[in-house]
């Protein structure tokens, strides 16, 4: 198949602490850019795929761990930012 060719965007994006340690985590595990990570993660849900394998989600779930990640699908819209 052949490449496109895109045009990307710079964005500041916040995101929760842990989950932003598994996902930089898990593009390095990958060999990919975490914005690499992100258009795959984004361009597989688009399309009702599951974007990892069984054996990245095993990963995934041992750097969730390490990074103290407990959040899940059902947080999902429901976080609060703490006040500094």
């Amino acid at each position: 198949m052949p490449k496109k060719i895109i045009t990307r965007t710079q964005t500041g994006v916040r995101l929760e602490s842990s989950l932003l340690k598994v996902l930089k985590a898990l593009a390095e595990y990958t060999d990919l850019t975490l914005g690499d990570l992100l258009e795959g993660i984004v361009l597989h849900s688009f399309e009702g795929k599951a974007p990892f394998s069984s054996e990245t989600q095993a990963v995934i779930d041992q750097l969730k761990s390490v990074y103290g990640c407990d959040l899940q699908a059902s947080d999902s819209h429901m976080l609060t930012e703490q006040t500094r």
